[in-house]
């Protein structure tokens, strides 16, 4: 079977005819709605006897009164079912997640200097050098070189020890 194309102005006729269609469902889901709405208030809703006495139309009212503060409890009491209902799918919710617990992602090693770790955080603001070697002092190492004589009289060195020992064990 052959697949023909439609024109255009097939397509566009068809299209002003389904839309046309629509619009006309639209309107007596409208109109049906009102007529409903109006058969529910006829139903539910009795016309108000406003003829009477003043005592009759206070009776009326306190009556009115009476519907509007059962209503009202009626909802409060709905509403406090509605939200100890949401509380508890809160905590049951926090409960999954206790109980599948947060994965936690594997850290890859990143090398990167304190500079850069900063200019990354804090972007252009950053402007304080982190090199901390810089900042340290240079000292110089005393070498001591003794006279090799000196080295060679071993026994003059282990006096001058004992001496220093002497002075530790006084104070």
């Amino acid at each position: 079977m052959s697949e023909k194309k439609m024109n255009s102005s097939r397509r566009h006729h068809l299209k002003s005819l389904i839309l046309q269609i629509a619009q006309n469902w639209l309107t007596q889901e409208a109109k049906d709605l009102v007529v409903s709405k109006e058969n529910y208030m006829a139903e539910h809703c009795p016309a108000a006897e406003l003829s009477g006495d003043q005592a009759a139309l206070m009776e009326t009212c306190k009556k009115l009164q009476a519907l509007i503060d059962t209503i009202d409890e009626e909802r409060y009491d709905i509403e406090a079912k509605v939200h100890k209902a949401d509380k508890e799918i809160e905590d049951l919710k926090i409960k999954v997640v206790d109980l599948a617990g947060v994965k936690k992602p594997a850290l890859k090693k990143v090398r990167m200097s304190a500079d850069t770790m900063l200019k990354a955080l804090l972007g252009s603001k950053h402007t304080v050098n982190m090199d901390l070697r810089a900042n340290l002092k240079q000292v110089k190492k005393e070498v001591k070189e003794e006279p090799i004589e000196a080295a060679g009289d071993w026994r003059k060195n282990i006096e001058d020890k004992a001496d220093r020992k002497k002075m530790f064990e006084t104070s």
